[in-house]
């Protein structure tokens, strides 16, 4: 058996999909599935059961069966969220009891760390254990996230294999129900489709131009892909980032959303608002090396490819992946 936590959400939902092609259905799915518009990203899944992320830690206690290996993706993942009480309780506590289970019962662990742990990037993106402790996020959510990272790496008793996932800028199917935080993309494709332009944030860097600010986008299926590549194959411990090793500008993405529509461009820029503009980061890339290093080969799509799947194949039909 596999457990997927945080299964009704996003990159959980994708994951239990693309584990389910590999033919694998004997999953078990952790959320709190109160929400019915994300239970949508589980039409059609096939699983053995689901349990309340609240009742997950009695159940592991109650049923003494074999657990191949732990998709920990649970998180509040809302980066505006200021209550840190909240993080500590779902992000990094919660998390330490997943832990602490596959290290007692050496279960191998995939964990979602985030590229929020890089804040402004003053430490580069590189995903070595030696900066954790220097990283400085931008928010709790960031914060939540950097902390589990620094106390994983303290620990004796650790899963017999375990990765924290760095993910840079995931975007595609299944996020309908994240709303203003969902992908750029998505909110690329509402505004086009109901305006036929797009508004972007103007550039304050006067060596920026506007529309040129840079992200690592990365598309959900090639996530999970790297999420089932690694508990397979075994590769050493440690923290990985997932991204593409392309910085893309906002421009390239926005002109790639018209084309997948069908609309010629229509960009305009409006002021970035003042609460964010001091933090507004202007460049994230992922550096992949060590991915790449442990024998990852498999080449993630373009921002072009990304976004006609996921435009052309979902958004359009508002279909599921």
């Amino acid at each position: 058996m596999y457990i997927v936590t945080g299964a009704a959400g996003f990159i959980g939902s994708c994951l239990t999909s693309y584990l389910n092609q590999q033919g694998i259905n004997n999953l078990l799915l952790v959320d709190d599935f109160s929400r019915a518009d994300k239970l949508r990203n589980l039409n059609h899944k096939q699983y053995l059961a689901w349990i309340h992320r609240d009742s997950f830690f009695g159940w592991l206690g109650a049923n003494k069966v074999p657990i191949q290996g732990i998709f920990h993706l649970g998180a509040r993942t809302d980066t505006s969220e200021q209550n840190t009480a909240i993080f500590d309780r779902l992000n990094l506590n919660y998390t330490k009891q997943v832990w602490q289970y596959c290290a007692q019962q050496q279960v191998p662990l995939v964990y979602a760390s985030s590229a929020a742990t890089y804040g402004l990037g003053k430490q580069g993106y590189t995903d070595s254990h030696d900066i954790v402790p220097h990283l400085r996020p931008l928010n709790p959510y960031g914060h939540s996230k950097n902390n589990f990272d620094a106390w994983a790496l303290t620990q004796t008793q650790q899963p017999p294999f375990w990765y924290g996932l760095k993910f840079f800028n995931v975007y595609g199917p299944n996020e309908y129900h994240k709303g203003r935080m969902a992908s750029v993309i998505w909110h690329a494709f509402k505004q086009i489709q109901q305006t036929q332009q797009m508004r972007l944030f103007r550039s304050h860097k006067p060596t920026v131009a506007n529309g040129e600010q840079q992200r690592d986008f990365v598309y959900v299926k090639d996530v999970v892909q790297v999420c089932t590549w690694l508990m397979a194959q075994k590769a050493p411990s440690g923290l990985y980032n997932v991204g593409t090793g392309r910085a893309e500008t906002f421009l390239n993405l926005t002109k790639a959303t018209f084309a997948a529509l069908q609309i010629a461009p229509n960009i305009s820029f409006i002021d970035t608002p003042i609460d964010i503009r001091a933090t507004y980061q202007y460049y994230t890339q992922a550096n992949i090396q060590k991915l790449q290093n442990v024998g990852y080969t498999k080449p993630f799509h373009t921002i072009t490819q990304g976004i006609n799947d996921y435009v052309g194949s979902y958004l359009r039909q508002l279909r599921y992946y």
